[in-house]
């Protein structure tokens, strides 16, 4: 991701990205995609979802793709039921995760390691 610094603001600007990548540690293909994103929440007046998700050439991605895959996310997707205290480690190449709605207060620290 990118940021274009605007008067008004920052523009975020993503991609070209491939939507599969090769994990070397698991010797396979892993889905590594934000593509949904777009359709569940980055509306404004700068970005329009239908134009964000693009073939390589710069074509959009027709919408009923992006909701197809955006359904198969949904039916793939867990849950987990949090307790005041938890820790979570996530490997970023072996799970996609999310961030769903959630009633505050709530305190998310993060950290990214290599």
């Amino acid at each position: 991701m990118k940021l274009e610094w605007l008067e008004d603001g920052v523009k975020t600007i993503m991609g070209p990205i491939p939507g599969v990548k090769y994990d070397e540690s698991r010797q396979r293909k892993i889905w590594f995609n934000s593509m949904v994103a777009a359709y569940t929440g980055w509306e404004d007046e700068r970005n329009d979802p239908v134009k964000a998700v693009t073939f390589g050439d710069g074509e959009p991605l027709p919408p009923d793709i992006v909701y197809d895959c955006l359904h198969i996310l949904e039916e793939e997707s867990g849950a987990i039921p949090w307790q005041k205290g938890d820790v979570l480690l996530i490997d970023n190449w072996a799970v996609l995760h999310s961030r769903r709605s959630f009633h505050p207060p709530r305190r998310v620290l993060a950290s990214l390691v290599k």
